[in-house]
């Protein structure tokens, strides 16, 4: 087994812009490019393996072929047959809808699905950009029908400028939006339920309003108030700094001037390594390298032991997997 890539998935939306195609070095046919799906067990989108003797084949063939050496034994006796994960970097041209994701819980209940905790990493982001997470102050949850209706539900949500380098967790059921202007990293759970709270009074592509999924949030949403909505932690160079640690993906970022050994195997978990920034070439403990550029992600599967990282002039990643 070999360190992965994928083929990418694009998805056109009506507030998505050109910035994804720059980033990875590639002209795009497709126009209004919200997001770029880098690994994905959705149905519908699965991804398919792009380099090696694997070329072609899905990630539920890899999965139905080698199991728990790909994922994990702990990941497999989880999650079953099914990739944990979904790995994103979304443009945002205009603002996004206001929404919301459920958990487990109420995901299992009604849509025979996982929920969606996620997190971000701004790559980048325009002067005067921001971003909503969370609420301002408290609300009821009869507020918050009313704010929806009257158009004011914006006034209530807490509202982060954000540049370059910020992190953002988003557990199910906290309210947000990425705003015009931002580009990002997001790792989520697999999963594609998002509820729709707000969208601005927008059309579609039909030229109706797009559907809102007012009830179906209310009970999806935490109303609770938080003291710090923002990720806090301290850079460092030629180190994995922390980010997030939840149950469903642990992530550091690491920024490399020199080479890295990484021990993945103590995760027993696959691994994860998104390029923001640069290049390196990752090299695993069977000797197989592969060059990681900026744009492209890549799967590290659970048998190896140990992965190289070696940056040329420098290099932004993160790294995620399941603890």
């Amino acid at each position: 087994m070999y360190p992965l890539k994928f083929n990418d998935i694009f998805k056109s939306v009506i507030w998505g812009g050109d910035k994804i195609g720059r980033f990875k070095g590639i002209t795009l046919t497709q126009e209004s490019v919200g997001e770029s799906w880098e690994i994905s067990d959705v149905k519908g989108n699965v991804s398919v393996v792009r380099n090696g003797a694997d070329a072609g084949l899905s990630l539920d063939d890899l999965i139905r072929r080698d199991g728990a050496q790909l994922l994990g034994q702990h990941v497999e006796q989880r999650f079953g047959t099914t990739f944990p994960l979904l790995i994103k970097f979304i443009d945002a041209r205009d603002n996004l809808s206001i929404q919301v994701h459920p958990d487990d819980t109420l995901a299992q209940a009604r849509h025979n699905s996982r929920g969606k905790t996620e997190m971000w990493y701004v790559i980048d982001a325009e002067p005067g950009a921001g971003l909503y997470s969370g609420f301002s102050r408290q609300i009821t949850p009869d507020e918050y029908v009313r704010r929806v209706a009257d158009d004011t539900i914006t006034d209530v949500l807490a509202f982060h400028p954000v540049k370059k380098g910020d992190v953002f967790f988003l557990p199910a059921g906290r309210i947000h939006a990425i705003g015009k202007g931002i580009f990002i990293a997001e790792i989520q759970q697999t999963s594609d339920i998002t509820y729709r709270i707000y969208d601005y009074n927008r059309k579609g592509a039909d030229g109706k309003p797009r559907q809102l999924h007012t009830e179906l949030a209310k009970d999806a949403i935490d109303y609770k108030l938080y003291d710090d909505l923002k990720t806090s932690y301290t850079p460092a160079l030629d180190c994995a700094v922390p980010l997030v640690s939840c149950p469903y993906f642990t992530t550091s970022v690491l920024r490399l001037e020199s080479s890295v050994k990484r021990p993945v195997a103590a995760h027993d978990s696959f691994s994860i390594y998104i390029c923001m920034e640069g290049s390196a070439t990752l090299t695993d403990s069977e000797g197989n390298s592969i060059e990681l550029h900026r744009g492209e992600t890549c799967l590290i599967p659970a048998v190896t032991t140990e992965v190289t990282l070696t940056p040329h002039d420098g290099a932004l990643l993160l790294e995620s997997y399941i603890a």
